[in-house]
């Protein structure tokens, strides 16, 4: 069994039960979402990371840690040969793209004034901005919040 499903034995809370809960005890801290977001943008060693992020080197250590335990990352030897080692994204941390990109639109809206200048994610096919996110039913209708509900398991 892999550490990142070792956790999904016999919840003891509804909070267990909650995929939402059990992500952001993975990833719900500033420095994993923002570690997640700059190996999407390529950076790949440690101290890569500590530039970027301007972070504690042992608080660093400790996400990096718990990212490659949890499957989000993996720990590769240096690929030009060196003895340094690369952290990249798996196929699961490579599947919070849609999350890092939700985020991020949401950043741009709300958190910005109007004029200000903040990076922009764009396609590098055709060098437009993404198009905003929007949940969709299994037919791809669009469907808002009030149209939803939680199932909880009995």
């Amino acid at each position: 069994m892999t550490a990142s499903r070792s956790r999904s034995i016999a919840p003891a809370s509804s909070l267990d039960a909650c995929p939402v809960a059990r992500t952001v005890d993975v990833i719900g801290d500033r420095w994993s979402l923002l570690i997640v977001r700059d190996a999407f943008d390529g950076v790949r060693r440690f101290g890569d990371f500590l530039r970027s992020l301007g972070v504690a080197r042992s608080m660093l250590t400790t996400r990096l840690r718990t990212l490659v335990e949890a499957g989000i990352l993996s720990a590769q030897p240096a690929s030009d040969g060196t003895s340094y080692q690369e952290y990249v994204l798996t196929p699961q941390g490579r599947e919070l793209f849609t999350l890092i990109v939700a985020l991020r639109q949401w950043g741009e809206k709300y958190r910005f004034g109007e004029r200000e200048r903040h990076s922009t994610l764009i396609d590098t096919r055709t060098g437009k901005p993404l198009a905003e996110l929007q949940p969709s039913t299994v037919d791809g209708q669009p469907v808002a919040p009030e149209h939803t509900q939680v199932v909880r398991p009995s």
